[in-house]
């Protein structure tokens, strides 16, 4: 990998003496190193002049070369707007290690390389140097994470011989879509050298408005509110879509914002991302809660401030980041703080935040490209029933003979009991996860592991 003044590799193993100042007084010199094996790197791309994007790559102990099945990558997005892949997706949910630093057994390496991005900028480690740089919408966010994979993939022939799947959870489906499109733009007009394998949505936040209709039936059919709170539930939802049927964006954003507090209001503070919980009852919905902690828009920039904790951890997410992992990397900005600019990045792009990317999915399946759709069942914030709304609405040619399919149960590791039911046709396949809320991998890992391993045909043998 050649040096370049954007791009910065550094290495578990690289001698501190081998490093250089990477800011004086804004964006200074960069370098580039890696460690023997290459098992791990990171950096930033400054993906614009002053706005910087942190990535972390790890390369599979469990990697089979196979010349008929490539070995995978994938590219985690996390949601928010704001929320770190670097942080949650990787220390919480599917990297190497959990939150105490000790290995994860159901690490998404044993089928695939792991690339962690902190998007949009002003994300976990990604920091920007004027505020006027932070992204307004999903495509913003694409065009920068386009120009990061251009410097990550360009100058790397291994990883080039590699299928890129884009694996997103909650708002990181927004930017998926979004990326998955641009990025194949570059890749035909030859500015990215990359194989997209796929596009992998899980619980994600396609249509605000199918997700906010769905939430007062839904709980009104598991006993969680009642007549009263499903009628105040579905007025302000009806007026919710008035104002995205008119472009009021911001304006249902804030709608929205008040939806959440009556769904809380009249269900006892039901948890958003695992119904079957009172609010603040699952540890990780403390810590990686997305599109809202807690209902409002305060509780979500008190979230991303606050205590963050696994299950079965008493390691507080931030001050992991900020500390052990921060001197570990040794590259990140003594005054960049992780998370220090997330409320930020929300608030930003206030304005696009109720906008659907159906069509989005419906152009990536056009263009043949493989679309996956998972869904936890015990999610509210991003609820199956509403996932369903939004796939029937796609304009694709397949969609009559895919919604009239059967079903197939799956298994997990020799357990007769059903964990999840999936169908397909053509390029679109849907998981319907059982027992899982809005965080799969955490709630049915052996599920979300065997699920990964087929969406990127990984050729690593099943155990």
């Amino acid at each position: 990998m050649e040096m370049k003044k954007s791009i910065v590799v550094v290495s578990l193993i690289v001698p501190l003496l081998f490093l250089v100042p990477l800011f004086n007084g804004g964006i200074g010199t960069a370098i580039a190193a890696r460690n023997q094996d290459a098992s791990e790197s990171w950096g930033y791309v400054e993906v614009r002049p002053k706005a910087h994007m942190f990535w972390w790559y790890y390369r599979s102990p469990y990697r089979v070369e196979d010349p008929n099945k490539p070995w995978p990558i994938i590219l985690w997005l996390q949601g928010g707007p704001g929320a770190s892949g670097v942080g949650i997706g990787n220390f919480q949910e599917v990297g190497p290690l959990d939150t105490n630093l000790k290995p994860r057994n159901s690490t998404w390496l044993r089928k695939a390389d792991l690339l962690f991005v902190d998007n949009p900028v002003g994300t976990g480690y990604s920091f920007v140097e004027d505020n006027k740089l932070f992204v307004k919408t999903d495509v913003e966010a694409a065009t920068d994470l386009t120009t990061l994979l251009i410097e990550i993939f360009n100058r790397n022939q291994s990883l080039q011989q590699s299928p890129l799947y884009i694996v997103a959870e909650s708002y990181g489906g927004k930017y998926a879509v979004t990326l998955a499109l641009s990025a194949l733009k570059a890749i035909e007009s030859g500015k990215l050298k990359l194989k997209l394998g796929g596009v992998a949505l899980g619980d994600s936040w396609i249509s605000p408005e199918d997700f906010v209709f769905s939430w007062g039936p839904l709980l009104k059919d598991v006993s969680r509110i009642d007549g009263n709170g499903l009628q105040k539930s579905n007025s302000v939802a009806l007026k919710i879509k008035q104002q995205i049927s008119a472009g009021q964006y911001e304006a249902a954003t804030n709608s929205w914002r008040d939806l959440e507090n009556i769904i809380s209001d009249n269900s006892n503070s039901v948890d958003f991302y695992n119904f079957m919980l009172d609010s603040g009852m699952d540890p990780l919905s403390l810590t990686a809660s997305e599109l809202s902690q807690g209902i409002s828009m305060k509780r979500y920039s008190r979230y991303l401030q606050s205590s963050k904790f696994t299950p079965g951890s008493d390691v507080d997410l931030d001050s992991l980041m900020n500390g052990a992992v921060k001197k570990k990397l040794k590259i990140i900005p003594q005054n960049v703080q992780w998370g220090g600019q997330s409320d930020s990045v929300f608030n930003a792009m206030y304005g696009d935040f109720m906008k659907p990317r159906i069509d989005e999915v419906d152009e990536l399946l056009a263009k043949g490209v493989n679309v996956t759709v998972y869904n936890g069942q015990l999610d509210l914030i991003c609820a199956t029933k509403g996932t369903e709304a939004w796939v029937e609405k796609l304009k694709w040619e397949g969609l009559k003979t895919f919604l009239k399919m059967e079903r197939s149960p799956i298994y997990c590791k020799g357990d007769k009991s059903t964990k999840a039911f999936t169908k397909s046709y053509k390029n679109l396949r849907f998981y319907w996860i059982l027992g899982a809320g809005h965080f799969v991998p955490v709630d049915q890992p052996c599920v979300a592991l065997d699920m990964v391993a087929s969406i990127t045909q990984s050729p690593a043998v099943s155990k």
